[in-house]
């Protein structure tokens, strides 16, 4: 997919759901934020801090919302897209057979929003102690440049490396997963650098 630059392109880029994504954008720009591309796709803000954006699969489309799980009032429409990945992050599906209800949408931005002006955070939880898998270990203690260049990285990074391979079910996986990774983190690259926009 070539690179996205405008919500014009965005939006041509998904012709199942076009109808659909304009209608939450024009709902979306009757607001005071200011829209951009992030991560490829339409995100909006305020004062550079990010509080929602919209977006299209094959089979649904949505809104999502930064500080979603700080609503108090609308909520009965969000979900947790990664349950236990996502700390504040919610989002609201609609696929073939939902749409949205455009004024019930608009008290959901309009928290947000106020949400974002009150300064409200929620506060993360505690990071778990990272544990490197063994597939890991073993190639960081062998010698060499790789150990160097893992204690380097954030721990940020340390952790997704690690929490990919331990999602790996196969030791076949796993190894090849490590061997993948190695020159990146030869690299002082974290696991996803790769796929952040320039």
């Amino acid at each position: 997919m070539k690179k996205i630059n405008t919500t014009e392109e965005y939006i041509a880029a998904h012709p199942k759901w076009r109808n659909e994504l304009e209608s939450l954008r024009q709902l979306i720009k009757s607001f005071p934020l200011h829209e951009g591309i992030k991560w490829s796709m339409p995100v909006y803000d305020i004062d550079n801090k990010n509080i929602l954006g919209i977006a299209a699969f094959k089979s649904h489309y949505g809104i999502w919302f930064f500080n979603g799980g700080l609503h108090e009032n609308n909520t009965r429409l969000l979900i947790n897209a990664q349950e236990g990945k996502t700390h504040a992050m919610r989002q609201i599906k609609f696929d073939e057979n939902t749409h949205p209800d455009m004024e019930e949408i608009s008290k959901y931005i309009a928290e947000s929003i106020e949400i974002n002006k009150r300064g409200i955070k929620m506060q993360p939880p505690p990071k778990k102690e990272i544990t490197i898998p063994a597939e890991l270990k073993q190639h960081l203690i062998s010698g060499g440049n790789l150990e160097a260049a893992f204690n380097k990285l954030t721990p940020g990074k340390r952790r997704e490396y690690c929490v990919y391979i331990d999602e790996a079910k196969r030791e076949e996986t796993r190894k090849n997963r490590v061997q993948k990774i190695i020159p990146l983190i030869l690299s002082g690259m974290g696991l996803n650098d790769r796929y952040k926009p320039e």
